[in-house]
């Protein structure tokens, strides 16, 4: 339930150890206070770190017309891309995609800026400035940029969802389909409209929920 939120971060290589320093690591292995407390943190050693917020009717609406989530994913993060008003020659990508490349290749895609994608070979036009994509598996926990941006994406979401928990005045928990805060919260208000247009109804989770209110009944 809730937003999907990307993330991106850019800072000069040789400012790029400062968030080792500050301990910047993966965002789910550090506790939602640590985050908090790095999020001004990675903004003040950042040239820019920019979010986007996926609304579950986005991602509902892309489900339902065969449009995957990485795809999605992509165009959001390519539009990130596009917004760094500097030249960037690295771009590294935590990819979801079964082969790491392919995930760079849909970005490059999307984007209107000259790009190339590590281990994929394509002919490069003279007199462009290309930033070189690195797509790879767990690059969150590789990268201390990538993990910098992980860390601002879940900041920004836990925040997403602890406003949206006051507005409905219902303990919605993280969101995720592992709380059973958040489980609980569903089950008992299947029928509150001004919830279920939070829910990402395309997904395994609500489905069998709302198969065992039938069930039940």
């Amino acid at each position: 339930m809730g937003p999907l939120v990307v993330a991106i971060v850019a800072t000069k290589k040789e400012s790029e150890k400062k968030f080792s320093e500050i301990g910047v690591r993966d965002s789910k292995m550090l506790t939602k206070e640590r985050r908090s407390d790095l999020y001004d943190k990675i903004k003040e050693a950042s040239l820019a770190a920019l979010v986007n917020c996926i609304t579950p009717e986005e991602i509902n609406n892309a489900m339902k017309n065969g449009i995957s989530l990485n795809e999605l994913e992509a165009v959001h993060f390519a539009k990130l891309f596009d917004k760094l008003e500097k030249h960037i020659s690295m771009l590294y990508l935590d990819s979801p995609d079964v082969i790491e490349q392919k995930f760079g290749m849909r970005i490059s895609i999307y984007s209107t800026k000259p790009t190339r994608v590590v281990g994929i070979k394509v002919e490069k036009q003279k007199g462009l400035k290309y930033t070189k994509i690195i797509s790879e598996h767990k690059a969150d926990s590789r990268y201390p940029v990538v993990s910098a941006a992980s860390i601002i994406a879940k900041v920004t979401r836990d925040s997403e969802m602890e406003k949206l928990s006051k507005e409905l005045e219902i303990d919605l928990g993280s969101g995720y389909p592992s709380d059973q805060k958040t489980i609980e919260a569903i089950k008992s208000n299947l029928k509150n409209e001004s919830l279920m247009k939070h829910i990402r109804d395309r997904w395994i989770t609500i489905e069998g929920i709302r198969q065992t209110r039938i069930t039940n009944f």
